[in-house]
């Protein structure tokens, strides 16, 4: 009797293997199982859905002791050989389990087991939803009322109609669901291809813009990695835009990736204006369905360009033609947090190899280990070096706070700078990458300072909402009037985005301002609505912190104040001052994108530090070139290759213990390699747990991952890591 057929499946659980299943019962299931399908298995009491990967005629364990598979989920994979071989890739590079590197690529309804099957997603009026329309109802909500006005006039409206006709209509959509006025359902669909139609022609190239175009055409349908380095207001999304025009021509499909959520609905809109087909959008803010939906879009090749964050690199996009990564600089492409540590910028060139595609990478300020592959030929860069129309690079200029007084974080000579440029009709920008209203609340009489209770970290004062609260574990208390030791008043130390806001309001009295940070930005909407204020005119000043460096376009900017332009300069992260060079480039981007000039104002108590002067006088290129110098004589990536092993537990002293075993199986380092630490992170304690790292650096990748294939599977074993959370970061971009 020949020997049964097993199925190997991976299952969404931190083990580093597969888990071998008989066949289900032909009874009930007789069409053939596929790797790439999802199906149901029993696992211990549980029933799993997991994914099969590959088959095989024997397993290493005794048939007898073998289950079968309880139910195939779906009629053909749902991840196809492509998908399965890059995320096999991803789980090996990154050492990490198979099984949840693959549910990082499905959405959480495939994952419970839910229809992979294309549908719609249509919403109509109820029969008392007409009665309420009728009755002139809602009265008081006009978002709902124009919403249910619509639907009424509309039947079987589809959500993406309901984009273009009723913006920013979900939450709208839930208070009338709960009221039983409107309904949704899921309607299976056909894919059918209509042709493309652009909307609206682009403006005219210029010569630079059209030699990117024409380099990356002549690419389509092979392998070729692009860097278009523009600078700021240099056209790059027009670029973005003609490539995929024509790859959309071709009858193939696109994949544009952004770094964060804030700038997906402006790329959107883009693209929208510009292409009348559809789209599917990913990014962490969608609901469970929204994101099936959008995934189904994408699986059945009904949406021709697939737009979204980090996450969207494994989007299934049929028929792949051209993959492009905006502000692929940004630090958001590498997730951070959780199991899986990966780089969507990396794993989209990878996908862009695999998939013999262009890639195209784009930044004004490209990270350093992109011009370092520039250099070695492993990726052509494309110049854009002047902005579009007749808009010139912003004046430059640092302001020295030794010797200019200021008010509230405010120098005077950048007061003066507002107050020109307000009277001359500009807007103006000051960024501070501080949120808040003040880092830290201070006694006067007895030098008490606001702690954190579960962190090394100082509470900072939200003075609008009456809070402390701590920007690393969320804790969060009530402000007091006077110090818990002495009873002395107490008083906010420093500056953040809330108090800025608050001195240029008293400085200029009925003057609109608007502030854009995470305290602001919390809803559906928020965005958008400063976004809306700064390019009606309505505000004439915007302070802001990272947010407002992330590609945000505000022609009538003419002014950028950088306040503490400091705190990247002498940090112990070897990557801090390119972080720090990034982002007064990308902030000093956003003056002077129209026809006025541009001015760019720097407060700083290190006027004569080499950064500084060498963004001032060389530009981004200049700094890189310096850095990629001490880079290589430092041996730090791109010149070597790291790992980052990070844990944390109850102690200190448990969290040194697992990192200081782990060093200990090692002994003599392979040549080529080094240990550096276990140290203690620089904020120890976060979250009320102690964290700590121990760094391997290796001349070269091979090296490096050898030494962790056959170093891992010890660590794992030690009684140490049960007593601890561990993780390995491959190619971390921050360190401790």
């Amino acid at each position: 009797m020949p020997p049964a057929r097993v199925f190997r499946v991976a299952l969404d659980m931190p083990l580093k293997r597969l888990f071998d299943y008989l066949p289900p019962d032909p009874t009930f299931f007789a069409q053939p199982v596929e790797p790439g399908m999802r199906v149901r298995v029993p696992f211990g009491r549980q029933r799993l859905v997991g994914v099969v990967m590959s088959s095989a005629d024997s397993s290493d364990v005794p048939q007898e002791r073998l289950k079968s598979i309880l139910e195939v989920l779906d009629p053909s994979p749902v991840l196809d050989a492509a998908a399965l071989e890059l995320l096999g890739w991803a789980a090996e590079y990154y050492h990490h389990p198979i099984g949840e590197v693959l549910a990082s690529a499905l959405p959480k309804a495939l994952r419970l087991g839910v229809k992979a099957a294309a549908s719609e997603e249509r919403w109509t009026a109820t029969l008392m939803g007409r009665e309420a329309c009728t009755r002139g109802e809602p009265r008081r909500a006009p978002k709902q009322r124009e919403l249910l006005t619509h639907l009424v006039q509309h039947e079987g409206t589809t959500a993406e109609a309901l984009n273009e006709a009723v913006p920013n209509w979900r939450d709208a959509a839930r208070s009338l669901t709960d009221r039983g006025w409107i309904d949704s359902a899921d309607i299976p669909i056909a894919s059918i291809e209509k042709p493309v139609v652009v909307r609206t022609p682009g403006p005219e190239l210029r010569e630079e813009q059209r030699t990117a175009v024409e380099a990356v055409r002549g690419a389509l349908g092979h392998f070729g990695a692009f860097v278009l380095h523009g600078v700021t207001g240099s056209g790059k999304t027009e670029v973005y835009l003609r490539l995929v025009e024509r790859v959309l021509e071709q009858g193939r499909r696109a994949l544009v990736l952004v770094p964060e959520i804030g700038l997906t609905p402006q790329l959107v809109g883009r693209f929208r204006d510009r292409f009348d087909t559809p789209m599917a959008v990913l990014h962490s803010a969608l609901t469970d369905t929204e994101r099936l939906m959008a995934w189904r879009a994408a699986f059945t090749g009904r949406a021709r360009i697939v737009l979204g964050t980090r996450s969207a690199v494994f989007a299934p996009v049929p028929n792949l033609g051209i993959i492009i990564v905006d502000e692929e600089h940004d630090s958001s492409f590498k997730q951070h947090e959780g199991g899986f540590r990966y780089s969507a910028r990396d794993l989209a060139v990878v996908r862009a190899q695999r998939a013999d595609v262009p890639v195209v990478l784009g930044s004004a300020t490209p990270a350093l280990e992109t011009l370092h592959n520039v250099g070695g030929g492993r990726y052509v860069r494309l110049p854009l070096q002047h902005r579009a129309g007749q808009a010139e690079p912003p004046r430059m200029a640092l302001v020295d706070l030794r010797t200019n007084a200021g008010h509230a974080g405010v120098s005077t000579p950048a007061i003066q700078a507002i107050e020109r440029h307000l009277r001359d009709d500009g807007q103006v920008l000051v960024f501070l990458n501080r949120r808040g209203y003040a880092p830290t609340l201070l006694c006067t009489s007895c030098g008490w300072i606001a702690p954190c209770e579960e962190c090394d970290a100082r509470l900072t004062v939200h003075m609008s909402a009456g809070r402390l609260r701590c920007h690393h574990c969320g804790a969060d208390s009530a402000l007091p009037s006077r110090c818990p030791q002495c009873g002395f008043a107490v008083k906010p130390v420093g500056q953040g985005t809330e108090r800025i806001e608050e001195g240029l309001t008293t400085l200029f009295p009925g003057v609109p301002l608007v502030r854009l940070d995470r305290d602001v930005v919390r809803r559906r909407g928020d965005m958008e609505e400063v976004m809306r204020r700064m390019a009606s005119g309505e505000a004439r000043i915007l302070v802001g912190t990272q947010m407002v460096t992330k590609g945000h376009d505000f022609p009538n900017v003419t002014l950028v104040v950088v306040l503490n332009a400091d705190q990247g300069l002498f940090s112990t992260d070897f990557r801090a001052p390119e972080r720090l060079a990034q982002t007064v480039v990308q902030v000093a981007g956003r003056a002077g994108r129209g026809t006025k000039p541009g001015e760019v104002l720097i407060q700083t108590e290190f006027p004569d530090h080499p950064l500084l002067l060498s963004l001032l006088t060389e530009g981004y290129e200049g700094f890189a070139r310096t850095a990629l110098t001490e880079r290589a004589q430092a041996s730090w990536p791109p010149f070597s290759r790291l790992a980052a092993v990070r844990d944390s537990a109850k102690t200190a002293e448990s969290a040194l213990e697992f990192l200081t075993e782990a060093r200990k199986l090692v002994g003599v380092p392979p040549r080529g390699l080094r240990l550096l630490g276990p140290v203690p992170a620089a904020m120890s304690k976060r979250a009320g747990r102690y964290h700590a790292q121990l760094l391997i650096e290796g001349t070269d990748r091979s090296s490096l991952h050898h030494f962790l294939d056959s170093w891992l599977p010890a660590v794992e074993q030690l009684q140490s890591a049960r007593r601890v959370r561990w993780a390995l970061d491959v190619d971390p971009i921050e360190l401790f």
